[in-house]
């Protein structure tokens, strides 16, 4: 079978685009902190850390922000610090407990508007920050927001997708490009009901035992992320390229 005019072409741009260079640049740190391939009996490798805790776990994950995105954009930053970090609970099937973050600026004027960005959100989405580092007097500006959630027995994991199973795509459509980024954003403007009802869909999937496995899109794409699912999983997979929406 020879595949169809331009996938080809999509593949190359794909695999050399720079998200998915970073998601490579992940190996080498693994190898170098000597990092197990489980803890506790989970997987090491997910979208957070999952630590037994009584009769389910705790979720640990932190995200860094590009140095780009805080000086071009930084109450976009400062809100992607909480959105993305919720993001990252509820794809493990978790609800989000609370955020820390850490921040250095050249001044206080330069913080504001992380800071701003930072407290709508999580305002909007109802966790509480309780605390983290602060710097004001540093030579650029750099952010990094981590979070702790916890889910039940039924984690969501990218190391039990099975053959048969059905991959799914949930992208809120109502959202628009942050121009001149290539990010997706659905969040900032929308209702906080909504947006906390839209994270609890995934433990409530979790809870009822309707799905197994899932993995939060990330810089690396659609096409991207589902490729280390499935590689956690080691099994293949189809993506149906006319139905991803554009």
């Amino acid at each position: 079978m020879t595949a169809a005019p331009g996938v080809e072409a999509l593949a190359r741009q794909i695999r050399d685009a720079r998200g998915v260079g970073h998601k490579r640049d992940i190996g080498a740190v693994v190898a170098r902190l000597g990092l197990a391939s489980r803890h506790a009996g989970i997987p090491v490798g997910d979208d957070c850390a999952a630590i037994p805790d009584g009769d389910g776990h705790l979720l640990l994950a932190i995200e860094g922000f590009l140095d780009s995105l805080v000086a071009d954009d930084p109450y976009f930053a400062g809100y992607c610090g909480i959105m993305v970090n919720l993001s990252d609970v509820a794809a493990m099937g978790g609800r989000p407990l609370a955020v820390v973050d850490a921040l250095w600026s050249r001044d206080a004027g330069m913080a504001d508007p992380i800071l701003a960005g930072l407290s709508d959100a999580a305002a909007l989405y109802g966790v509480p920050i309780v605390g983290g580092h602060t710097n004001t007097r540093a030579a650029a500006g750099n952010l990094a927001v981590a979070v702790l959630g916890r889910a039940g027995p039924r984690l969501l994991t990218s190391f039990d997708a099975a053959p048969g199973d059905d991959l799914v795509a949930a992208i809120d459509l109502r959202g628009r490009f942050r121009e001149p980024h290539p990010y997706w954003d659905a969040s900032t403007g929308a209702p906080g009901t909504q947006l906390r009802g839209d994270l609890a869909l995934l433990p409530g999937l979790a809870e009822d035992g309707l799905a197994r496995a899932a993995k939060d899109i990330s810089m690396a794409g659609t096409v991207g992320t589902a490729l280390m699912l499935l590689e956690c999983s080691g099994v293949g997979g189809v993506i149906d390229l006319d139905a991803i929406p554009r």
